[in-house]
């Protein structure tokens, strides 16, 4: 296995804990680490479609992990203000 291949997995890991952690309770969607789990894993899942690529993939990981971090940027400034 290669460097981007275990990132790729690393990702999918991401993606499958913060679902599993919201669908069981755990994390709940109002707060910033269900997003960051998703942000982190679709970067991971990014950088392994550049390496081979896979551009539906990277376009729809990109996408994800932009909602993802924009989400996290509004729930930091409503934070402040």
């Amino acid at each position: 296995m290669n460097y981007f291949t275990a990132i790729g997995w690393l990702g999918v890991i991401l993606f499958v804990v913060a679902y599993l952690l919201l669908s069981i309770e755990v994390l709940d969607a109002k707060k910033d680490s269900y997003h960051w789990l998703n942000f982190l894993g679709a970067l991971c899942l990014v950088i392994n479609a550049i390496s081979i690529e896979d551009n539906p993939t990277i376009v729809v990981n990109g996408i994800w992990g932009i909602i993802a971090i924009v989400t996290v940027l509004r729930m930091y400034s409503k934070k402040r203000n």
